[in-house]
């Protein structure tokens, strides 16, 4: 197994291929034999480009344009001997590159964990158990399963086919699904398009159903084979971060403007031009926001990171934007409403029915005959329990913590129903195997299997009860069938609606005798002239949490609309008990969205709340006629093709438990749990995050805005610069980073789901946020310059006056980080101690602040001195008028919201 590659694995028969990879076509690897391989050919994953050292990250951060004039102006101070401001200018410079990149490293790291997170999985066979693992862990001569939606792990050679269509557009560049076949190949090279009976990494199952056996992975696959080509990129900046980029390059911009306005007054005004120099330098590097980019990816990583403990998992960064701004949205029923616990609770058929006991997927219940005796199976009971069990493709496992369905929750239903009458899936396969199948397809809403049972061939075909009882012609009694006759048929149609406005899912079974599985077994000339044998009716409880999660969406102005394959009584039912569906608004189907114009849906698209009995295809439109009126649609989906409608929401969710990798591949978000309220949750978060780097930018804009203030305004009035280059590098390196940061780890504030959603082009500075770092950072800069007037109209010196100004530019920000934890909330409302990580950043901040105050050496280097008890307490009382003026500002706001 040395030189896999180069094998020529579509011209081997499958037992040479066997022989070759010590494969088993039947139990799969062993673990520890897998467990063996992987160590042995390492990941099943495209190598990437190492991540950037620290020490590349350090000088990333020394080549800024403004770091290295700060550098070159203390080696002019060093140059005339000015060696102690040279050498503290240097270790500030180091710090806050260290900083720099602590922060980078932290951001790199969580988007490498939201990675990881979204990483793909497949279905192996291992030991006989079908088991799913994560898609690095296949291993060469794995046994694995495929099914429409799944992504292809790795380079596999074809078992088995059953109407198996791969899309391969993105190793080929063909655009049309291709056809797989597992029959050998023995033309020996042929291109890679033109190998049928193999599978490969990258591409996607668009329909049916394959079993294979892997032959190579990772870089030894044709996609690794040409990885060079497809390296990865940086992921790109989101829009919130290009808008930043541009915000900071215009605020740049203004800031050094200033600054060289201040540099120039300080020279009209006859200052020494060697620290006008050192002050302007300081300065700038102070003002402009180099570093607003890093702190709103660190907070959209951090908020990322806490949306995934809440089960959603985003894997595009915009989503987390745009989430805050959702007005509509658009939910799958099955699983997402409810619980997507499958039970059969009733067996219908002809002239009787049987009542299951028994709930979710525990293979323990009754049968109950219609005097509710029990019931043992046999007749058309029996063949009908058995049917649901040879047409379905789910497998019960049992754990540890119960038992679970892997596969199709609907099919593991019939499984289960089956078990509670003895019968087990593994002895009737052998009995009755699976000779060929057509795939179930969401147009058709069907599929049929072929099974030889009791000496003949039958096709099993199961579906939607509308669909398939427009294509029988008989119906089965007592194991004998009769002419279905327009009267039965709609008796049985009556049935399902009965069924059906109870909120319960019907699934409708039929059957057809052959005398030979068809050369061409297609849907046309298979489902047709069908024998109805009985319904299913299968309970699927709402969640508990999605009523409350439907009532928090009304309360917070968004629209949620119901999208289901189901029966419009199922659907409607169920809306009706979540109050999805409202006075005054409508449902609507498939067949009546069909038979309408686009322009027509648009027209009755907001009042309709309930789609039933649609495929996937009709979500686009949906989504479109949404769009059209200014909607910002959330849409979930599971399937292959929801992929598109997913890909055109504003925010796609795809469904983690039951979703397709192809579904989640599109999706913006994965939803662990598959659950409605996580939607809501990850909006609530979507609109945290949002509010978090606002306060993040209103922070630090408005500090900056304060030193230019105090500085710019002290030079006008010809007092001299209240602070040194040093103490203005010292404010910038413990009063920006540290509260900028924890503002954006603040928890959601309450009743942030009581308003509706912002514009989608609501800039950062709507809602009074421009106005507000505009007079906050006034106020702030002129509460410093007052700190340093007083202190020279006392008498005291140059260097008690720039203490005061340090020490008070220095709280009166640290106070102010508290303020803008919230534009209408007092501080006293929210608590000092909710957001823990601010209230840390503030004690180390003051503590560094205080340390060049205190410590007798920092002392002489940052030219402080320890204040008198009355200028303390003017320090103080300055310091905490920020908290005053915003608690009057926020009082105010609020007693004229309440006229």
């Amino acid at each position: 197994m040395e030189k896999l590659q180069e094998k020529i694995w579509h011209a081997m028969d499958i037992e040479e291929l066997c022989r070759e990879l010590g494969a088993d076509t039947e139990q799969g690897l062993n673990r520890d034999e897998a467990a063996a391989r992987l160590k042995k050919h390492g990941p099943n994953a495209l190598q990437e480009k190492p991540p950037r050292s620290l020490l590349s990250m350090f000088i990333g951060q020394m080549k800024e344009v403004l770091v290295l004039i700060l550098i070159a102006a203390a080696v002019i101070s060093a140059g005339i001997g000015e060696w102690e401001d040279s050498l503290v200018i240097i270790i500030i410079v180091i710090l806050n590159g260290v900083i720099g990149v602590f922060q980078e490293h932290k951001a790199e790291n969580a988007l490498k964990a939201l990675k990881d997170m979204t990483k793909p999985s497949a279905k192996a066979v291992r030991g006989g158990k079908v088991l799913q693992i994560s898609a690095e862990d296949v291993v060469p001569g794995d046994l694995i399963l495929l099914e429409a939606g799944d992504s292809v792990p790795s380079d596999a050679r074809l078992l088995e086919a059953a109407s198996l269509e791969v899309n391969e557009s993105a190793l080929t560049g063909e655009s049309l699904p291709v056809e797989k076949n597992p029959a050998v190949i023995r033309d020996g090279e042929v291109p890679v398009g033109d190998r049928k009976n193999m599978l490969f990494m990258g591409t996607t199952i668009n329909a049916g159903r394959g079993k294979a056996i892997v032959v190579e992975t990772g870089m030894k696959t044709q996609l690794g084979r040409i990885a060079e080509l497809l390296d990865e990129a940086v992921p790109g900046a989101t829009p919130l971060q290009k808008r930043l980029n541009k915000l900071g390059k215009v605020l740049g911009a203004a800031a050094a403007a200033i600054v060289a306005l201040v540099f120039l007054i300080g020279y009209l005004r006859g200052e020494d031009l060697l620290e006008m120099f050192m002050v302007s330098i300081s300065l700038a590097v102070a003002a402009i926001p180099e570093g607003l980019t890093a702190v709103v990816t660190i907070v959209l990583a951090l908020g990322v990171t806490r949306m995934s403990r809440r089960r959603a998992i985003v894997r595009k960064l915009p989503a987390v934007e745009t989430l805050g701004t959702a007005t509509v949205i658009c939910s799958d029923k099955t699983g997402t409403l409810t619980k997507n616990e499958m039970t059969v609770t009733r067996i219908v058929l002809p002239g009787q029915h049987f009542d299951i006991t028994g709930t979710g997927y525990n293979p323990e219940g009754k049968i109950l005959d219609q005097a509710g005796k029990e019931s043992p199976p046999r007749g058309d009971l029996k063949f009908m329990l058995v049917s649901g069990l040879l047409s379905s493709d789910a497998q019960l496992e049992e754990t540890a913590q119960g038992h679970r369905v892997i596969g199709d929750p609907t099919e593991g239903a019939l499984i289960v129903a089956a078990a509670k009458a003895g019968f087990n899936k593994n002895i009737y396969e052998r009995e009755s195997p699976r000779l060929a199948e057509i795939p179930f397809d969401s147009k058709r809403k069907m599929m049929t299997t072929f099974n030889q049972m009791e000496g003949a061939v039958r096709s099993l075909t199961k579906g939607a009860p509308d669909v398939l009882l427009a294509r029988c012609g008989f119906i089965l009694n007592n194991g004998r069938a009769f002419e279905l006759t327009e009267d039965e048929r709609a008796r049985l149609l009556e049935i399902n609606s009965e069924l059906a406005s109870r909120g319960q899912r019907v699934l409708a079974l039929a059957t057809r005798e052959w005398p030979g599985v068809p050369p061409e077994p297609g849907a046309e000339l298979v489902e047709r002239n069908l024998t109805f044998v009985g319904f299913f009716a299968i309970v699927d409880p709402p969640r508990p949490e999605a009523r409350e999660a439907v009532a928090v969406c009304h309360r917070a102005g968004i629209r949620t609309v119901m999208i289901t394959g189901d029966h419009r009584d199922t659907a409607v039912a169920i809306a009706r008990e979540l109050q999805i569906i409202r006075s005054g608004e409508a449902s609507m189907t498939g067949d009546e969205l069909e038979k309408m114009s686009d322009q027509e849906l648009k027209k009755r698209i907001n009042e309709v709340t309930v789609f039933a009995r649609v495929s996937p295809e009709h979500k686009l439109r949906i989504v479109e006629a949404l769009k059209h009126h200014g909607h910002v649609v959330a849409m979930t989906g599971d399937g292959v093709n929801d992929a598109p409608a997913l890909k055109r929401a504003d925010v796609g969710a795809a469904m983690g438990i039951t979703g397709t990798e192809v579904a989640k591949e599109a999706a913006d978000i994965v939803l662990q749990d598959d659950n409605f309220a996580t939607i809501v949750k990850a909006v609530e978060e979507g609109r945290t995050i949002y509010n978090n780097i606002r306060s993040s930018i209103q922070y630090l804009l408005s500090c900056n805005t304060g030193e230019i203030a105090a500085i710019f305004s002290a030079l006008s009035l010809g007092l001299g610069s209240p602070l040194s280059p040093i103490q203005i590098l010292w404010l910038n390196l413990v009063t920006d980073g540290p509260p900028a940061l924890a503002l954006g780890l603040e928890p959601p504030k309450k009743g942030i789901m009581e308003k509706p959603p912002r514009g989608i082009r609501e800039g950062f500075f709507a809602g009074g946020v421009g106005s507000g770092i505009l007079w906050q950072g006034i106020m702030i800069g002129l509460l410093s310059l007052a700190a340093y007037w007083l202190a020279l109209d006392r008498g005291r010196t140059l260097e008690e006056a720039r203490t005061m100004a340090f020490i008070t530019m220095a709280m009166s920000q640290l106070v102010h980080s508290f303020n803008v934890r919230s534009r209408e909330q007092s501080l006293f409302t929210l608590g000092f101690f909710t957001n823990r990580s601010l209230v840390l950043s503030f004690i180390v901040s003051t503590a560094a602040l205080l340390s060049v105050v205190f410590t007798p050496f920092l002392r002489e280097v940052f030219e402080t001195v320890i204040l008198r008890p009355w200028d303390w307490g003017a320090v103080f009382i300055l310091s905490i008028v920020p908290l005053f003026m915003e608690e009057t500002r926020k009082l105010t706001l609020r007693l004229r919201n309440l006229r």
